[in-house]
């Protein structure tokens, strides 16, 4: 049985270290221009330091260069494959054929992985890629489980395969779309989407015979959000992923937040390697559990199981997560046993918070008995995250380590 790559997104350098903390074996990053996530928080700065933190592990970063380029940004482009070749990068996304033959040019001693924005949807057009020098085809998420299988089994030889296991969903083809840029002004194919495809819209009928008068049609007071797609989850499909022999696992959100990223990295951490021990007593329910705790538009497992699957639209509009938020992250541990804590949201005593520990499924669960002020060490009540970085001082039942997350369920 083959071991499957968990690949997880990292919008800044803390989100990459989160995401190889909570079990990561690569995360995928981009820089402010070239990527199709221009507003995530990775700085070109941040990139060696990612990349020389991922290699002191042993583990992987793949960075985006997964523009539809026009002929003005080629020059740009040329100059970060070099970057990107100096500093070592394990893989670069692409998606533009053009970009393609640049950075192949211009980034030697990298592997090029083609995008799903490139619409690989057959083992033809995979092993096109492969032929012309690419090492691993990103497919589209319109492809059911039978269409995955029979790219593996036909791909050529050496071409890796990687799909989406969890994370928002685009309403476009795999994801081209030009929405945002007819709406907002905001290419989402040159990495500024407005992810128009989550408003809500006023819509109408217009009887033929008498044009201009319009009659609304609504589903609530809000209007509809008929183009907003409910949230990929393939916890329970597991099994089928491994056995069909995909490389790598890949989870969307360079724009989400650390304790998103280390509740669903965790979970299919776990996921995988329980099934890798241990095939016969496979219970996704336990992972999808903690899924359910992150804030989500509700789960669809889209077109894997059934290409005619039409559970996947969110006509609601709304993000659930009404039980749990992200309560903050463990700076360090005091001289006494007690802890500093970033908080993320507000923390009062009486508060259950629930300590997310890497490589464990179950997260530790205990009560706020006290707080402290982080500069007088007088006791208090309650804390708001009124400024950036603010701090608390609580006690916390367990060891932990730095930047481990902490979760609050809410009242």
């Amino acid at each position: 049985m083959k071991k499957v790559e968990l690949l997880a997104p990292a919008g800044s350098f803390e989100k990459a270290k989160i995401a190889f903390m909570y079990g990561a074996d690569a995360v995928y990053c981009g820089t402010p221009k070239l990527s199709l996530r221009s507003r995530s928080e990775l700085e070109e700065s941040d990139l060696p330091k990612t990349i020389e933190y991922a290699h002191s592990l042993g583990k992987r970063v793949h960075t985006a260069i997964n523009i539809y380029a026009e002929d003005e940004t080629y020059e740009e482009i040329a100059k970060e494959a070099k970057l990107l070749n100096d500093l070592k990068v394990d893989g670069i996304i692409v998606a533009d054929p053009g970009v393609f033959e640049t950075v192949k040019e211009n980034a030697p001693d990298c592997d090029i992985h083609i995008s799903t924005q490139s619409n690989v949807v057959s083992y033809h057009a995979a092993n096109f890629w492969r032929k012309n020098g690419a090492k691993r085809v990103i497919l589209g998420r319109e492809l059911n489980k039978e269409q995955i299988r029979s790219i593996i089994n036909n791909k050529a030889d050496g071409l890796e395969v990687e799909i989406f296991c969890h994370g928002a969903i685009c309403f476009a083809y795999s994801g081209r779309c030009f929405l945002s840029e007819f709406l907002a002004s905001r290419n989402g194919n040159l990495g500024d989407c407005a992810q128009s495809c989550r408003w809500a819209y006023n819509m109408y009928l217009e009887e033929k015979n008498n044009p201009g008068n319009l009659m609304p049609v609504e589903t609530d007071e809000r209007g509809t959000y008929i183009l907003s797609s409910k949230d990929l989850c393939l916890v329970h499909e597991i099994p089928e992923i491994i056995e069909m022999g995909v490389d790598s696992l890949k989870i969307e959100g360079r724009l989400k937040t650390e304790y998103y990223l280390a509740t669903v990295v965790n979970a299919y951490r776990n996921a995988i390697d329980d099934y890798m021990k241990d095939p016969e007593h496979y219970d996704a329910e336990k992972y999808l559990k903690e899924l359910e705790k992150t804030k989500t538009r509700g789960l669809t497992t889209f077109l894997f199981n059934d290409k005619n699957n039409k559970d996947f639209q969110d006509y609601d509009g709304r993000q659930y997560n009404p039980d749990y938020e992200f309560g903050g992250k463990v700076i360090s541990t005091l001289d006494d046993g007690r802890k500093l804590i970033e908080i993320r949201n507000k923390l009062t005593k009486g508060d259950t918070l629930e300590l997310l520990v890497p490589g464990q499924i179950e997260p530790v669960v205990f009560t706020i008995d006290a707080l402290w002020n982080d500069e007088t060490g007088e006791e208090i009540d309650t804390v708001n995250p009124g400024k950036a970085e603010q701090k608390v001082i609580l006690n916390i039942p367990y060891e932990v380590q730095k930047d481990w997350i902490l979760r609050r369920k809410k009242n």
